[in-house]
């Protein structure tokens, strides 16, 4: 993970916009070292350009929905999530129409395209934000918070008011493996009694129990029940890592996130931008051979010998 890393041919897939209803199609285009996530209307004069990146975060309604020039992507946090997890810092995004596809609700199903083409290392050492100094927003009693760790990390709790929901935390250690086993899956949800409204304001046209969990106030609504027991916090560390990936970067701390949301979430973006003497920019080199082969011979000693029972 010591280079920047980009898909190593394009893939496309076609899925419903979850606001609109209406088919939308994208394809994932390697793209070179140091361009960073860039999301492209093609149904739009011009083909106009916009980047994954804090300065064109529109709204925070529902979703994230970056936009540049009169033009729009929303709905972008879950495949910023599936990017940001499995390692791919630089992509074009082609998109023709004004969000991405649900999908299934979760990021599972853009991973599944990642791994199914792989990726390839660029030239260019990667560059990761490393936490100096505790950065913190908050909002009456949500909390967002960072703090220095040797390793990147999630500590995630929510509280709803109602019966199936009520608190659900966890911390999770940040990596691909994880992410792809235990984040990655957790799908979107909402109550059935917000479903008239949302579609009476032109929203949610394209939700249905095949892309997100639906809850009533007594029982969850998909036939297949959860994926998880605890879904809905797991959810809510992909929503959080895909709205920080908007920073461009891997980010070496530990989060807390207290009941959080795309508008903290993105609240916390503009706090880390105007606290630069928070954080700093460290290149990822390589370790020289000899370094790793003392760290495999270090971390084997003490070890039990394998068993061959």
């Amino acid at each position: 993970m010591h280079n920047q890393r980009t898909l190593k041919k394009e893939i496309q897939c076609t899925g419903v916009g979850v606001h609109s209803g209406r088919p939308v199609t994208i394809n994932l285009i390697p793209a070179p070292a140091d361009q960073g996530v860039v999301f492209v209307r093609t149904d739009l004069s011009g083909r106009p350009r916009i980047k994954a990146n804090p300065d064109n975060v529109a709204s925070s309604f529902l979703a994230t929905t970056l936009a540049r020039n009169g033009a729009q992507v929303a709905t972008a946090e879950h495949l910023l999530a599936a990017l940001a997890g499995s390692g791919v810092d630089n992509l074009t995004v082609e998109v023709n129409g004004p969000e991405l596809p649900i999908m299934d609700g979760s990021a599972a199903p853009f991973l599944l395209m990642i791994n199914a083409v792989g990726t390839r290392k660029l030239e260019a050492c990667r560059e990761v934000i490393k936490i100096n100094r505790p950065v913190k927003v908050s909002s009456q009693d949500r909390t967002l918070e960072v703090e220095p760790s040797e390793k990147a990390q999630i500590s995630c709790a929510i509280e709803f008011d109602h019966p199936l929901l009520k608190r659900q935390e966890l911390s999770l250690e940040l990596n691909e493996p994880v992410f792809g086993a235990e984040i990655s899956r957790a799908r979107t949800f909402g109550f059935l009694e917000d479903a008239d409204r949302l579609r009476a304001a032109g929203l949610a046209r394209g939700v249905s129990l095949d892309n997100a969990i639906v809850i009533d106030r007594f029982k969850i609504m998909n036939q297949g029940g959860l994926r998880f027991e605890d879904e809905f916090v797991r959810h809510k560390m992909l929503d959080l890592i895909g709205d920080l990936a908007l920073l461009g970067r891997p980010i070496l701390g530990h989060f807390k996130a207290y009941k959080t949301g795309h508008a903290l979430n993105h609240a916390f973006l503009r706090e880390m931008a105007a606290s630069p003497d928070c954080w700093e920019l460290v290149h990822l080199a390589p370790p020289a051979p000899q370094a790793r082969a003392e760290a495999y011979s270090l971390n084997l000693r003490g070890m039990p010998e394998p068993s061959l029972a």
